[in-house]
């Protein structure tokens, strides 16, 4: 049975049209990630979920009952938000046990969910303690442990490690893995961090002005991504785009001409639709480009930036006169993500090549018309 299915959902504000025809299934036990650029729905829909904000139409259902219309503490939800949001002058047992006294629960059934959820989230030696004598980790474990006590059928997170610097952040990542891992509930999580959808989640729901682009397992996204805004947003750093123009095209075969590049013949692919002089765009992920090698096709570029970070090396180069899209300097940028310590330096020229089979080509109207590729973590 799935956990939660929300049926053509939208959301209207005045003037503003937030979601629209949301359609997502969630089974129980899963991890949802929703990821997307600021703006487009992601926090809304959570809310809605949670019962913060109505639905403008549409259905909402958890673990079978609709609860459309049903107040927020009816739902069988508990949310963390990106604030902590604990009171300062309760202990973090207190903290953590307001909800169940609030709902006038037995007080030797407070104390044991308490204890169990301190347990889990090794907290217990801080139960006596306010909150300003926590640090930001053991906070947000508070937070979190003031959900579970609730035992709720639905975890909401709204951006719940915004506010914790690099180290606390990739800590508390694995924490709620495990947590997921060991309570089996199910699990909603909004972020703007690629990082964190990519690591956590069972599935990703990618979002773009209020519509569901595509979900998937993070290795589906990424590998084969339904369309070139996917394929642009998720992948750090970013897939590189060349600006194309269809030469011809005969059964699955198409031949793309590309400034800068010889005429690239490219089969399987799917050319309903398409015609001589369509403009189309290449895309090639950095870490399938690789420089000073022997390559089927390749171009030179101009280093205008190195970043040695040890366990790789990320150049950016200029590539004139390769007609790159989405940029928003106007050069011909390209990004090239190389393993280990490469000693470039800026300014000089380097022979950067791919192959064929790396590429995707997207057509016209954005959509992927090259055929998925193997899934692979490299």
């Amino acid at each position: 049975m799935s956990s939660v299915i929300l049926e053509n959902i939208e959301k209207h504000y005045t003037g503003f049209h937030a979601l629209k025809g949301i359609n997502l299934s969630i089974d129980k036990g899963e991890f949802i990630v929703m990821v997307g650029p600021s703006g487009c729905g992601k926090s809304t829909l959570l809310k809605t979920i949670a019962g913060l904000e109505t639905v403008t139409s549409g259905k909402l259902m958890i673990s079978g009952r609709d609860v459309t219309g049903e107040e927020p503490g009816n739902r069988g939800i508990a949310m963390v938000f990106q604030s902590y949001a604990l009171y300062p002058h309760m202990t973090v047992a207190e903290n953590m046990g307001f909800g169940l006294r609030m709902a006038k629960r037995p007080k030797t059934e407070i104390d044991t969910a308490v204890r169990r959820a301190a347990e889990i989230l090794r907290i217990t030696e801080q139960l006596d303690k306010l909150p300003k004598q926590l640090s930001g980790g053991q906070r947000q474990r508070v937070a979190i442990g003031r959900a579970i006590t609730r035992s709720p059928e639905v975890f909401l997170f709204d951006e719940p490690l915004s506010n914790l610097d690099a180290a606390l952040r990739t800590q508390m990542r694995v924490e709620l893995s495990t947590l997921h891992a060991r309570l089996g509930s199910t699990m909603i999580y909004v972020t703007h961090d690629q990082v964190e959808a990519m690591t956590m989640a069972t599935r990703i729901v990618v979002l773009n002005k209020g519509r569901i682009e595509q979900v998937g397992s993070p290795l589906e996204l990424y590998t084969n991504p339904k369309n070139i805004f996917v394929a642009g947003f998720l992948g750090a750093p970013r897939m590189n785009f060349f600006q194309g123009k269809i030469t011809a095209t005969l059964a699955d075969t198409v031949t793309l001409s590309v400034d800068g590049l010889p005429q690239l013949t490219l089969d399987g692919v799917i050319t309903d639709g398409l015609e001589v002089g369509d403009v189309a765009t290449l895309g090639i992920r950095p870490e399938r480009l690789v420089h000073n090698q022997v390559s089927s096709i390749s171009f030179d570029a101009r280093v205008r930036l190195v970043e040695h970070l040890g366990r790789e090396t990320v150049l950016y180069a200029d590539a004139t006169p390769l007609k790159t899209t989405g940029s928003d300097t106007g050069t011909q940028n390209v990004t090239v993500q190389m393993a280990g310590i490469e000693p470039l330096r800026t300014d000089e020229t380097v022979r950067i090549g791919f192959a064929l089979a790396d590429t995707y080509l997207f057509g016209p109207d954005g959509r992927t018309l090259t055929p998925p590729k193997p899934l692979k973590a490299n």
